[in-house]
């Protein structure tokens, strides 16, 4: 059951300390993208607290008081929304979703905006069924919706980060790549990102829910070259990492729990910076497996390139990968959600239980963000490609993208994803 908007009306209350909300991301996923020369060339980062309001020529989103750094904003959202007949009921229901919005930042510190998207019931439903959709509030980890996006501490390496994971990759990726934790329409959980570094150690660790017990993940990155010749002046040129993650498999559904865990290297060999951006080269090679199952493993080795201008950020990885007694890389995907309960295709087993052919693969991703004028928050990008690609030596091939384009002005965005699986 997927939802389908129709018109839509936006109703503003303005209150005294009140601005223009156009200010906001667009995106309930707001993220930054990582500077040059990185532990990974990941694709999706909480946005900084520190991030300034973009240029739109309007007066500020909020307004601050004279003699504080604290803001606010209030609106209110009104939507049509249509949800399609479930297979075999033939229920057509119609909504119409109301969206309180409440905002609260100190900038550079802390910025928390909190949301109730309610779908109220105009038509059709089951008999008995309720004003308010109970699917979108009958279980516990439906209230971390509420919670639209919360930071606290500013950029990272050390921040806490919690809302919608809808593109989340962990550091090398090769455990969990673009992964969306409300892939479910009926599971509206909170995730949560934190990170942390101290001296040579870099961790990132996630929670895909935290009021229920799902999916949990950390990656800890080892500076090398700083462990053995003291603080480079470049950082992370060769480092050494050790990822894990692990689903519980109790919220959400009930689904088989899960464990994969990944060691891997990184080496940049080429390096070219200049006050405007620079370029990278770096290899990287790694090695996986599922603890406690004999003969779950998988290795990888490839190349990836980062280059980074005013305008533009391109980055890009070519991979050759190994898979043995059912491991893969990158299984904590975007369609994981689904997935978790029945894979796509004609088996209709859990992702935990479907077969997966012992072969070699060939995986390639492009991540390229372009603006006319400079790069700022994610939410304004005048072109945004993020695309994957893995073909199997036994005939499978995965793709999955998303692209972006806005006007000129940026009165209109037109956004399309694919996400497709053929054997």
């Amino acid at each position: 059951m997927f939802p389908r908007r129709g018109w839509a009306a936006v109703l503003l209350l303005l209150l005294p300390g009140v601005g223009w909300p156009e200010g906001l991301s667009g995106s309930q996923s707001t993220t930054e993208e990582r500077p040059l020369i990185n532990v990974s060339d990941d694709e999706v980062r909480p946005e900084p607290a520190t991030e300034a309001w973009p240029d739109t020529g309007l007066p500020s989103p909020v307004t601050t008081a004279p003699g504080t750094r604290w803001a606010n904003l209030l609106r209110l959202e009104a939507t049509t929304l249509t949800l399609l007949p479930r297979m075999g009921t033939g229920r057509n229901e119609g909504f119409l979703q109301v969206e309180p919005t409440a905002v609260v930042r100190m900038r550079g510190r802390f910025h928390l905006r909190l949301g109730a998207p309610v779908r109220l019931r105009l038509w059709g439903g089951a008999e008995g069924a309720g004003w308010v959709r109970k699917e979108d509030w009958d279980t516990l980890s439906d209230w971390g919706q509420v919670v639209r996006m919360l930071t606290v501490g500013g950029d990272a390496p050390n921040s806490v980060w919690m809302g919608a994971l809808e593109s989340y990759t962990l550091l090398s990726g090769h455990l969990v790549r673009r992964y969306n934790n409300r892939g479910n329409p009926d599971y509206h959980p909170a995730g949560a990102v934190v990170t942390g570094k101290l001296g040579p150690v870099y961790t990132e660790a996630f929670a895909s829910d935290v009021l229920g017990a799902r999916l949990l993940g950390a990656e800890v990155v080892l500076d090398m070259q700083h462990v053995l010749a003291g603080q480079p002046p470049h950082p992370s040129r060769y480092t050494l990492s050790l990822s894990a993650a692990h689903d519980w498999g109790r919220a959400g559904g009930t689904s088989e729990p899960m464990t994969l865990a990944h060691l891997d290297g990184t080496a940049v060999v080429v390096s070219r910076r200049n006050q405007d951006g620079g370029f990278e080269l770096h290899l990287l090679g790694g090695w996986g497996g599922r603890p406690g199952e004999g003969g779950a493993w998988g290795a990888v080795a490839g190349l990836g390139i980062e280059s980074v201008s005013p305008t533009m950020d391109l980055r890009a990885r070519l991979e050759g990968r190994l898979q043995r007694g059912g491991f893969r890389q990158g299984a904590f995907g975007p369609d994981y959600e689904l997935a978790r309960f029945e894979v796509a295709g004609t088996s209709s087993v859990p992702l935990a239980d479907a077969p997966f052919r012992e072969g070699a693969s060939a995986y390639g991703e492009v991540i390229l963000s372009w603006d006319a004028q400079r790069l700022g928050i994610l939410g304004q990008r005048h072109f945004r490609l993020t695309l994957g690609a893995e073909s199997f030596n036994w005939g499978r091939v995965d793709v999955d993208g998303r692209l972006e384009v806005q006007s000129p002005h940026r009165d209109l965005t037109v956004s399309v994803s694919v996400n497709v699986d053929v054997a």
